[in-house]
Protein backbone atom coordinates (compact mmCIF):
# COMPACT_ATOMS: atom_id res chain seq x y z
CA UNK A 1 0.00 0.00 0.00
CA UNK A 2 1.64 3.60 -0.86
CA UNK A 3 1.86 5.46 1.93
CA UNK A 4 0.81 9.21 2.44
CA UNK A 5 4.38 10.60 1.98
CA UNK A 6 4.58 8.69 -1.28
CA UNK A 7 1.47 9.66 -2.34
CA UNK A 8 1.98 13.13 -1.61
CA UNK A 9 5.40 13.54 -3.81
CA UNK A 10 3.89 11.57 -6.24
CA UNK A 11 1.13 14.67 -6.52
CA UNK A 12 4.10 16.95 -6.85
CA UNK A 13 6.01 15.68 -9.18
CA UNK A 14 3.23 15.20 -11.47
CA UNK A 15 1.55 18.50 -11.26
CA UNK A 16 1.64 20.42 -14.69
CA UNK A 17 0.27 24.04 -15.00
CA UNK A 18 -3.08 23.52 -16.94
CA UNK A 19 -2.52 23.94 -21.18
CA UNK A 20 -5.00 26.70 -21.79
CA UNK A 21 -6.17 29.72 -19.67
CA UNK A 22 -9.84 27.49 -18.89
CA UNK A 23 -11.31 24.71 -19.70
CA UNK A 24 -14.45 24.98 -21.99
CA UNK A 25 -13.74 22.55 -24.51
CA UNK A 26 -11.72 18.72 -24.85
CA UNK A 27 -10.00 20.47 -27.90
CA UNK A 28 -8.44 22.96 -25.22
CA UNK A 29 -5.91 20.00 -24.68
CA UNK A 30 -3.68 18.13 -26.34
CA UNK A 31 -2.12 14.54 -26.30
CA UNK A 32 0.64 15.84 -24.15
CA UNK A 33 -1.33 17.58 -21.64
CA UNK A 34 -4.29 15.25 -21.64
CA UNK A 35 -1.63 12.17 -20.87
CA UNK A 36 -0.29 14.77 -18.04
CA UNK A 37 -3.19 15.42 -16.53
CA UNK A 38 -4.09 11.33 -16.41
CA UNK A 39 -0.92 10.95 -14.65
CA UNK A 40 -1.67 13.31 -12.26
CA UNK A 41 -5.59 12.10 -11.61
CA UNK A 42 -4.14 8.48 -11.02
CA UNK A 43 -1.81 9.99 -7.84
CA UNK A 44 -5.13 11.51 -6.71
CA UNK A 45 -7.12 8.33 -6.87
CA UNK A 46 -4.26 6.64 -4.36
CA UNK A 47 -5.11 10.02 -2.21
CA UNK A 48 -8.42 9.86 -2.73
CA UNK A 49 -8.21 5.95 -0.89
CA UNK A 50 -6.48 7.14 2.21
CA UNK A 51 -8.68 7.93 5.61
CA UNK A 52 -6.76 11.46 5.58
CA UNK A 53 -7.54 13.64 2.26
CA UNK A 54 -6.66 16.76 3.29
CA UNK A 55 -3.83 18.82 0.77
CA UNK A 56 -2.88 22.42 0.75
CA UNK A 57 -2.07 22.51 -2.90
CA UNK A 58 -5.14 25.15 -3.74
CA UNK A 59 -4.65 27.12 0.00
CA UNK A 60 -5.62 30.58 0.08
CA UNK A 61 -7.46 30.23 -3.61
CA UNK A 62 -10.92 30.55 -3.87
CA UNK A 63 -13.95 27.98 -6.53
CA UNK A 64 -17.13 28.97 -7.37
CA UNK A 65 -19.37 26.51 -8.81
CA UNK A 66 -22.43 27.88 -10.40
CA UNK A 67 -25.12 25.58 -11.93
CA UNK A 68 -28.03 26.52 -13.65
CA UNK A 69 -29.14 22.62 -14.23
CA UNK A 70 -29.83 19.95 -11.64
CA UNK A 71 -26.71 18.22 -11.08
CA UNK A 72 -25.92 15.72 -8.47
CA UNK A 73 -22.28 14.06 -9.90
CA UNK A 74 -20.84 16.70 -11.12
CA UNK A 75 -21.50 19.40 -9.10
CA UNK A 76 -20.67 16.99 -5.59
CA UNK A 77 -17.58 16.38 -7.08
CA UNK A 78 -16.19 19.64 -7.38
CA UNK A 79 -16.53 20.66 -4.63
CA UNK A 80 -14.94 17.53 -2.94
CA UNK A 81 -12.46 17.48 -5.37
CA UNK A 82 -11.47 21.77 -4.27
CA UNK A 83 -12.61 21.12 -0.79
CA UNK A 84 -9.40 18.25 -0.91
CA UNK A 85 -6.77 20.46 -2.23
CA UNK A 86 -7.50 22.90 0.40
CA UNK A 87 -9.74 25.82 -1.42
CA UNK A 88 -12.38 27.85 -0.18
CA UNK A 89 -15.56 26.66 -1.92
CA UNK A 90 -18.60 28.66 -2.85
CA UNK A 91 -21.58 26.53 -4.27
CA UNK A 92 -24.24 28.91 -5.58
CA UNK A 93 -28.05 27.88 -5.40
CA UNK A 94 -29.18 29.23 -8.69
CA UNK A 95 -32.90 29.39 -7.20
CA UNK A 96 -31.91 31.13 -4.54
CA UNK A 97 -29.47 33.64 -6.30
CA UNK A 98 -30.48 37.28 -8.46
CA UNK A 99 -30.58 34.48 -11.17
CA UNK A 100 -33.81 33.89 -10.12
CA UNK A 101 -35.12 37.94 -9.96
CA UNK A 102 -33.83 37.95 -13.46
CA UNK A 103 -30.54 38.99 -13.26
CA UNK A 104 -28.43 37.53 -16.68
CA UNK A 105 -25.47 35.81 -17.03
CA UNK A 106 -23.02 38.39 -17.70
CA UNK A 107 -23.92 40.52 -14.62
CA UNK A 108 -23.88 37.66 -12.79
CA UNK A 109 -20.73 37.09 -14.00
CA UNK A 110 -19.34 40.54 -13.73
CA UNK A 111 -20.56 40.12 -10.00
CA UNK A 112 -18.81 37.23 -9.35
CA UNK A 113 -15.72 38.62 -11.15
CA UNK A 114 -15.69 41.59 -8.52
CA UNK A 115 -15.30 38.97 -5.40
CA UNK A 116 -11.84 37.99 -7.35
CA UNK A 117 -12.75 34.15 -7.34
CA UNK A 118 -9.94 31.96 -9.18
CA UNK A 119 -11.67 29.45 -10.69
CA UNK A 120 -15.57 29.43 -11.78
CA UNK A 121 -17.27 26.12 -12.27
CA UNK A 122 -20.33 26.58 -14.49
CA UNK A 123 -23.11 24.41 -15.96
CA UNK A 124 -25.58 26.19 -17.96
CA UNK A 125 -28.26 25.16 -20.46
CA UNK A 126 -27.37 27.16 -23.35
CA UNK A 127 -24.54 26.11 -25.16
CA UNK A 128 -21.52 28.80 -25.46
CA UNK A 129 -22.90 29.73 -22.04
CA UNK A 130 -19.08 28.78 -20.49
CA UNK A 131 -17.17 30.43 -23.37
CA UNK A 132 -19.31 34.14 -22.83
CA UNK A 133 -18.19 33.67 -19.16
CA UNK A 134 -14.50 33.58 -19.64
CA UNK A 135 -14.71 36.57 -22.19
CA UNK A 136 -16.62 38.42 -18.80
CA UNK A 137 -14.17 37.27 -15.78
CA UNK A 138 -10.20 37.59 -14.40
CA UNK A 139 -10.31 34.03 -13.61
CA UNK A 140 -10.53 30.50 -15.04
CA UNK A 141 -13.63 29.01 -15.84
CA UNK A 142 -14.19 25.52 -16.34
CA UNK A 143 -16.98 23.96 -18.38
CA UNK A 144 -19.08 21.89 -16.52
CA UNK A 145 -21.61 21.40 -19.27
CA UNK A 146 -23.16 23.71 -21.78
CA UNK A 147 -26.13 22.89 -23.52
CA UNK A 148 -25.35 20.48 -26.26
CA UNK A 149 -21.97 21.84 -26.76
CA UNK A 150 -19.62 19.73 -24.34
CA UNK A 151 -18.64 18.23 -20.90
CA UNK A 152 -15.06 18.13 -21.27
CA UNK A 153 -14.56 17.52 -17.55
CA UNK A 154 -16.62 13.90 -17.95
CA UNK A 155 -14.39 12.88 -21.49
CA UNK A 156 -11.21 13.36 -19.01
CA UNK A 157 -12.54 11.19 -16.33
CA UNK A 158 -13.81 8.57 -18.63
CA UNK A 159 -10.40 8.90 -20.42
CA UNK A 160 -9.12 8.08 -16.85
CA UNK A 161 -11.41 5.02 -16.32
CA UNK A 162 -10.71 3.64 -19.72
CA UNK A 163 -6.70 3.86 -19.21
CA UNK A 164 -7.14 2.39 -15.73
CA UNK A 165 -9.12 -0.41 -17.37
CA UNK A 166 -7.16 -0.98 -20.88
CA UNK A 167 -3.88 0.38 -19.74
CA UNK A 168 -4.05 2.23 -23.41
CA UNK A 169 -7.19 4.04 -25.23
CA UNK A 170 -4.80 3.88 -28.79
CA UNK A 171 -6.54 1.31 -30.47
CA UNK A 172 -9.48 0.52 -28.69
CA UNK A 173 -12.98 0.61 -30.75
CA UNK A 174 -15.65 2.79 -28.71
CA UNK A 175 -18.92 2.56 -29.44
CA UNK A 176 -20.92 5.40 -27.98
CA UNK A 177 -25.24 4.73 -28.20
CA UNK A 178 -28.01 6.39 -27.96
CA UNK A 179 -29.25 9.79 -27.47
CA UNK A 180 -26.32 11.85 -29.63
CA UNK A 181 -27.82 14.58 -30.45
CA UNK A 182 -28.93 16.13 -27.29
CA UNK A 183 -25.37 14.48 -25.76
CA UNK A 184 -22.89 16.82 -24.82
CA UNK A 185 -21.04 14.02 -23.39
CA UNK A 186 -20.59 12.40 -26.39
CA UNK A 187 -19.05 15.79 -28.44
CA UNK A 188 -16.19 15.27 -25.84
CA UNK A 189 -15.85 12.12 -26.05
CA UNK A 190 -15.79 11.85 -29.38
CA UNK A 191 -12.94 14.64 -29.70
CA UNK A 192 -10.59 13.56 -26.49
CA UNK A 193 -11.42 9.97 -27.27
CA UNK A 194 -10.09 10.31 -31.19
CA UNK A 195 -7.87 12.26 -29.98
CA UNK A 196 -5.69 9.82 -27.91
CA UNK A 197 -5.90 7.14 -30.72
CA UNK A 198 -9.13 5.33 -30.10
CA UNK A 199 -11.59 4.68 -33.03
CA UNK A 200 -14.94 5.81 -31.89
CA UNK A 201 -18.51 4.65 -33.44
CA UNK A 202 -21.62 6.80 -32.94
CA UNK A 203 -24.68 4.53 -32.66
CA UNK A 204 -28.35 5.50 -32.16
CA UNK A 205 -31.76 6.03 -33.86
CA UNK A 206 -32.00 8.28 -37.17
CA UNK A 207 -33.97 10.89 -35.06
CA UNK A 208 -30.94 10.96 -32.64
CA UNK A 209 -28.12 11.17 -34.73
CA UNK A 210 -27.26 14.56 -35.97
CA UNK A 211 -27.53 15.29 -39.30
CA UNK A 212 -23.58 15.86 -39.47
CA UNK A 213 -22.35 13.45 -37.31
CA UNK A 214 -20.52 11.53 -40.23
CA UNK A 215 -18.27 14.34 -40.17
CA UNK A 216 -17.32 14.05 -36.58
CA UNK A 217 -14.58 11.94 -37.72
CA UNK A 218 -16.20 9.00 -36.28
CA UNK A 219 -18.24 5.67 -37.85
CA UNK A 220 -22.31 6.13 -37.63
CA UNK A 221 -24.41 3.29 -37.13
CA UNK A 222 -28.51 3.05 -36.46
CA UNK A 223 -28.30 -0.99 -35.99
CA UNK A 224 -26.99 -2.01 -32.63
CA UNK A 225 -26.02 -5.61 -33.68
CA UNK A 226 -23.90 -3.82 -36.57
CA UNK A 227 -22.41 -1.53 -34.71
CA UNK A 228 -21.49 -3.16 -31.44
CA UNK A 229 -19.39 -6.02 -33.74
CA UNK A 230 -15.86 -5.70 -32.65
CA UNK A 231 -16.20 -3.19 -29.80
CA UNK A 232 -14.09 -3.36 -26.89
CA UNK A 233 -16.50 -0.87 -24.96
CA UNK A 234 -19.97 0.41 -24.77
CA UNK A 235 -20.30 3.88 -23.36
CA UNK A 236 -24.65 4.08 -23.21
CA UNK A 237 -25.83 7.57 -23.36
CA UNK A 238 -29.36 8.81 -21.17
CA UNK A 239 -32.40 9.49 -23.17
CA UNK A 240 -32.61 13.37 -22.40
CA UNK A 241 -36.15 13.33 -22.89
CA UNK A 242 -36.36 17.07 -21.42
CA UNK A 243 -34.63 18.80 -24.10
CA UNK A 244 -36.73 16.92 -26.75
CA UNK A 245 -39.02 18.75 -29.09
CA UNK A 246 -41.62 16.05 -30.38
CA UNK A 247 -41.59 12.43 -30.44
CA UNK A 248 -38.08 11.21 -31.32
CA UNK A 249 -38.54 7.72 -30.01
CA UNK A 250 -41.90 5.95 -29.95
CA UNK A 251 -41.88 5.03 -26.57
CA UNK A 252 -39.33 4.22 -23.91
CA UNK A 253 -40.16 0.42 -23.99
CA UNK A 254 -39.70 0.10 -28.18
CA UNK A 255 -36.29 2.38 -27.29
CA UNK A 256 -34.90 -0.07 -24.96
CA UNK A 257 -36.45 -2.80 -27.52
CA UNK A 258 -33.69 -1.68 -30.11
CA UNK A 259 -30.91 0.67 -28.38
CA UNK A 260 -31.31 -0.12 -24.42
CA UNK A 261 -28.01 -2.45 -23.61
CA UNK A 262 -29.11 -5.90 -22.19
CA UNK A 263 -26.87 -8.91 -22.30
CA UNK A 264 -28.19 -9.78 -25.36
CA UNK A 265 -26.80 -7.27 -27.13
CA UNK A 266 -23.36 -6.68 -25.01
CA UNK A 267 -22.46 -10.73 -26.56
CA UNK A 268 -22.12 -8.82 -29.96
CA UNK A 269 -19.00 -6.74 -28.57
CA UNK A 270 -16.08 -8.21 -28.03
CA UNK A 271 -15.94 -10.80 -24.87
CA UNK A 272 -13.70 -8.17 -23.06
CA UNK A 273 -15.98 -5.47 -23.73
CA UNK A 274 -16.54 -3.28 -20.73
CA UNK A 275 -19.85 -0.65 -20.23
CA UNK A 276 -19.71 2.75 -19.41
CA UNK A 277 -22.31 5.11 -18.13
CA UNK A 278 -22.03 8.76 -17.75
CA UNK A 279 -24.79 9.34 -15.46
CA UNK A 280 -27.88 9.41 -13.80
CA UNK A 281 -29.00 6.57 -15.51
CA UNK A 282 -32.64 5.82 -16.85
CA UNK A 283 -32.47 1.65 -15.85
CA UNK A 284 -34.48 0.15 -18.13
CA UNK A 285 -34.52 2.41 -20.62
CA UNK A 286 -30.89 2.91 -22.03
CA UNK A 287 -29.20 0.01 -19.69
CA UNK A 288 -30.70 -2.84 -17.86
CA UNK A 289 -29.83 -2.98 -14.36
CA UNK A 290 -28.39 -6.69 -14.92
CA UNK A 291 -25.59 -5.00 -16.57
CA UNK A 292 -25.50 -1.70 -15.09
CA UNK A 293 -25.01 -3.15 -11.18
CA UNK A 294 -22.19 -6.14 -12.61
CA UNK A 295 -18.79 -4.85 -12.03
CA UNK A 296 -17.06 -7.38 -13.88
CA UNK A 297 -18.32 -5.82 -17.24
CA UNK A 298 -19.19 -2.11 -15.84
CA UNK A 299 -17.41 0.72 -15.04
CA UNK A 300 -19.61 3.10 -13.85
CA UNK A 301 -19.24 3.07 -10.23
CA UNK A 302 -15.38 3.44 -11.38
CA UNK A 303 -16.60 6.51 -13.32
CA UNK A 304 -18.26 7.84 -10.56
CA UNK A 305 -14.94 7.84 -8.29
CA UNK A 306 -12.69 8.92 -11.10
CA UNK A 307 -14.90 12.15 -11.23
CA UNK A 308 -13.44 13.47 -7.92
CA UNK A 309 -9.76 12.25 -9.19
CA UNK A 310 -9.89 14.01 -13.08
CA UNK A 311 -11.19 17.39 -11.27
CA UNK A 312 -8.85 17.41 -8.56
CA UNK A 313 -6.28 17.60 -11.08
CA UNK A 314 -7.88 19.90 -13.18
CA UNK A 315 -8.48 22.31 -10.41
CA UNK A 316 -5.05 22.12 -9.40
CA UNK A 317 -3.40 22.22 -12.73
CA UNK A 318 -5.46 25.40 -13.36
CA UNK A 319 -4.54 27.17 -10.05
CA UNK A 320 -1.02 25.86 -11.15
CA UNK A 321 -0.87 27.94 -14.37
CA UNK A 322 -2.15 31.13 -12.53
CA UNK A 323 0.36 30.78 -9.94
CA UNK A 324 2.98 30.53 -12.26
CA UNK A 325 1.64 33.51 -14.38
CA UNK A 326 1.67 35.94 -11.50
Amino acid sequence: MTDSATVTDLISERLIPFPSPHFLSAGDLNPPAALGLLDLADAFVDFNRQSAKSLDLMHGRTVVNIFFENSTRTSSSFEIAAKRLGADVVTMPVSASSVAKGETLIDTAVTLNAMKPDILVIRHASSGAAALLSQKVGCAVVNAGDGRHEHPTQALLDLLSLRRAFGDVGGLTIAICGDIAHSRVARSNVILLSMMGARVRLIGPPTLVPGDADRWGCEVFHDMREGLQGCDVVMMLRLQLERMEGALVPSTREYFRFWGLDREKLAWALPHARVMHPGPMNRGVEIDSDVADDLSVSLIQDQVEMGVAARMAILASLANLRGAAR
